[in-house]
């Protein structure tokens, strides 16, 4: 672990590798796993109000269960998270040549929203810990469908924190992210 001040990095953001691979996982994290996506408090409200800037973009399912769970659902450990349709994909998915996107970033992509997506789903595979003291704790979430991703991140070397500059930067700023690149090269020489 690293700590740069009150945030404290799993060294594997720095040593491990990670390049998202959509030709060959097709956006499946969209759609796998055992609840919706984490979501800040502040993104229930946007969600809300940026409903109408990418519902065009989403599937009649996402809608439908949208309408009927809300914005956000809270999981069986009491954390919100995206609504579900049926018991996988995230209700703000959707699909394009096979490949599953965000239905959120694709009307960011069009320019119609100024919210790109959740934070969660921007800095995956990294995922964010909030502790009682202030503090927050970056770590990597290694999940069996990323497995192309590592390989790529790996085939490329690519660390999964350069990998994720762009939502590390969106959320933790500038100086933080060139810490990081500093740890790195600490790391390295040793």
């Amino acid at each position: 672990m690293i700590e740069i001040d009150d945030k404290i990095v799993s060294a594997d953001l720095l040593r491990e590798c990670f390049a998202c691979d959509l030709a060959r996982c097709k956006g499946i994290c969209c759609v796998e796993g055992n609840a919706g996506a984490p979501l800040e408090e502040e993104e229930v409200g946007l969600l809300a109000r940026e409903y109408e800037a990418y519902r065009p973009f989403m599937t009649a399912a996402g809608i439908e269960a949208v309408e009927r769970q809300g914005f956000m659902v809270l999981d069986e450990d009491g954390d919100r998270t995206t609504p579900l349709v049926g018991d996988a994909e995230c209700a703000y998915a959707c699909e394009e040549n096979g490949v599953t996107h965000c239905a959120i970033e694709k009307a960011w992509y069009a320019g119609k929203t100024a919210f790109r997506k959740p934070v969660s789903c921007h800095l995956y595979p990294i995922r964010l810990v909030r502790f009682s003291n202030g503090t927050t704790g970056l770590n990597y979430h290694r999940w069996s469908v990323c497995a192309p991703a590592r390989e790529c991140g790996k085939r490329l070397g690519i660390p999964v924190y350069k990998a994720l500059r762009e939502p590390i930067v969106r959320c933790f700023g500038e100086e933080f992210y060139k810490a990081l690149e500093t740890a790195e090269e600490f790391i390295r020489k040793q």
